[in-house]
């Protein structure tokens, strides 16, 4: 199949990549980092979580984030809801898109949130309702719908079931995430193409973790199936916390790298991500994770 022509990317730095930080990161930093990746080019970014600050402490002035933002026109700001009262936090915000999740894997829903799928899922319905009737998007991720860290394999039968639960309460795009970083090509086209079966080409996406160096091969494949959205992290923001040391989600910078070798417009001027992702980098201590970035940054040094 022809590849796409041009592909969207969400940056999910912002949120799934600095909730994993332990350090507190200022608000400005936050706001700025947003700011940023919009004048790059970016044009959906998951900003924020409307989360306990009990389990979640760096999202605790996720309000005061969102307030912050200067707007731009064509921008989609997302934010994280898992629960009612996250969602009717998160309303004076005024996000573009609230996302939930559930995962593939009956072992992890039991083992994070003490309930199972089908009851994770439940909790939705209200949720996706109301965000409806405020006339926001919904985003679903199905989480560790490659591989679970307590049951080990996840089958794209297990997979098919979320997606088709996620469909029956009504969300309205379905993100496929492989949370521990184990898919292989093959087997992500093997989810994909069962969500595909519930779900429009342009309402499924990927999220990948590049915990044993498989995520730019894993998009890959899903470009081979006409999927052009995919989650990323400007300078790989956010480990895996099922994988101590390992990285987490793919850089931004390296699948935007890539996908200009291939020809596929974004949108997004990679000079200014890299940019992004050493500022970020810089106030965190260290630097990006992202491939292309450090080659990049080496050979504006070396000129």
């Amino acid at each position: 199949m022809k590849l796409p022509s041009r592909v969207t990317l969400v940056d999910v730095g912002p949120r799934d990549g600095l909730q994993n930080e332990k350090q507190p990161v200022d608000t400005k930093v936050k706001v700025e980092l947003v700011h940023r990746l919009q004048a790059a080019g970016l044009r959906e970014i998951e900003v924020t979580s409307f989360v306990s600050p009990k389990w979640v402490p760096q999202m605790a002035d996720n309000a005061a984030v969102m307030a912050g933002i200067a707007r731009r026109d064509g921008v989609r700001y997302s934010v994280l809801t898992p629960n009612l009262k996250g969602f009717e936090a998160a309303l004076a915000s005024q996000p573009d898109e609230i996302v939930v999740f559930g995962a593939a894997s009956e072992a992890f829903s039991q083992r994070n949130i003490n309930c199972s799928i089908e009851e994770s899922i439940e909790r939705f319905r209200p949720v996706v309702a109301a965000a409806h009737d405020n006339r926001i998007k919904v985003r679903a991720a199905v989480s560790c719908a490659l591989g679970c860290p307590y049951q080990g394999e996840v089958s794209a039968d297990e997979v098919e079931r979320v997606v088709r639960l996620m469909h029956a309460i009504g969300v309205d795009h379905c993100g496929i995430a492989d949370t521990i970083g184990v898919g292989t090509p093959r087997r992500v086209q093997a989810a994909m193409e069962r969500a595909l079966k519930h779900f429009a080409l342009d309402e499924v996406s990927g999220h990948f973790h590049d915990t044993y160096g498989q995520s730019l091969a894993n998009i890959y494949a899903c470009l081979e199936l006409g999927i052009h959205t995919f989650d990323a992290s400007v300078a790989g923001l956010g480990g895996c916390p099922y994988a101590k040391g390992a990285t987490g989600n793919v850089a931004t910078e390296d699948v935007l790298f890539m996908l200009r070798g291939l020809g596929i417009e974004t949108g997004i001027d990679l000079d200014a991500l890299v940019d992004t992702a050493k500022y970020i980098s810089d106030v965190l201590g260290r630097k990006p994770v992202s491939r292309s970035g450090n080659a990049l940054l080496a050979r504006r040094a070396a000129a």
